[in-house]
């Protein structure tokens, strides 16, 4: 980190600015996460406004967000200097700092004194001491038990956050992961709508597809039904596109015919 972007103790209490002034600050940071939230979401947006946010109104020097995805796999997501997003990095790879436990546990992990003795993750103790961090806080992205991911804060002088501080970093935490899962939902319900109709669509394909198949090759439908699944089956392929595929006549009669049947049911 650059001695330039370090700031000194003198001031680095949170909490002491006019408390006019930091209330009138946060009304605009809740707006101005809530405005990220429209039609045409970026999450990456909405994650460095609450990263640079958070870092102003808890006075500390830079911050960075881990985010997992539907599987569970953490990524760095944002990050307010290249230092925060290689200490990130660090965790992730090495399972080992707050912000990875904090994700873990969903609690959590403020006032950590880097210089204070033996650290419970010596290795990224030392990376941040290194980076010129010498204290470091984590909160949770949650919404009840739902954890989805976790902010580190990272302080070029021990910073202690008051349960106010660490309330009020939650709470911004809290409002990002809020539009972050309700987008999440809405990316899951558009896409079970465009499976269904897929479905749907291969449904009168597949129709279609059995009374042109059962009058060319003079079968009733329930077997022209089950030479076109075999065929797709023993293929691999997928049953709506040997349905189009019969439906255009690409896809000759005598090799479904070929195809052999499914057994039916009862048989065997």
């Amino acid at each position: 980190m650059t001695e330039n972007n370090r700031r000194t103790a003198q001031g680095r209490i949170p909490g002491r600015r006019p408390a006019y002034d930091r209330e009138r600050r946060l009304t605009k940071v809740f707006v101005e996460l809530a405005d990220t939230m429209v039609d045409e979401f970026d999450v990456i947006d909405l994650l460095h406004t609450l990263a640079e946010r958070t870092v102003s109104l808890l006075d500390a020097d830079a911050a960075g967000i881990i985010l997992s995805d539907q599987r569970g796999r953490l990524t760095v997501v944002a990050a307010t200097s290249h230092e925060a997003e290689l200490l990130e990095l660090f965790e992730i790879q090495n399972a080992e700092g707050p912000c990875h436990d904090c994700f873990i546990t969903g609690q959590t992990i403020v006032n950590v004194d880097l210089e204070a003795g033996p650290s419970p993750w010596p290795n990224f103790q030392v990376a941040s001491q290194e980076a010129g961090y010498r204290s470091v806080h984590a909160l949770p992205l949650r919404l009840r038990n739902q954890v989805i991911g976790a902010m580190n804060l990272f302080c070029a002088e021990p910073v202690t956050l008051s349960e106010d501080d660490v309330a009020l970093g939650q709470a911004l935490a809290d409002v990002a992961t809020i539009g972050l899962l309700q987008e999440r939902a809405v990316r899951q319900k558009e896409l079970l709508a465009e499976q269904l109709q897929t479905a749907l669509n291969s449904r009168i394909l597949i129709e279609q597809a059995k009374g042109a198949l059962a009058e060319r090759a003079g079968l009733d439908v329930d077997d022209a039904f089950r030479r076109m699944r075999a065929y797709s089956r023993r293929m691999r392929s997928p049953i709506g596109e040997v349905a189009l595929a019969v439906i255009e006549g690409s896809l000759a009669i005598d090799v479904l015919q070929d195809a052999g049947e499914e057994p039916r049911p009862g048989d065997g």
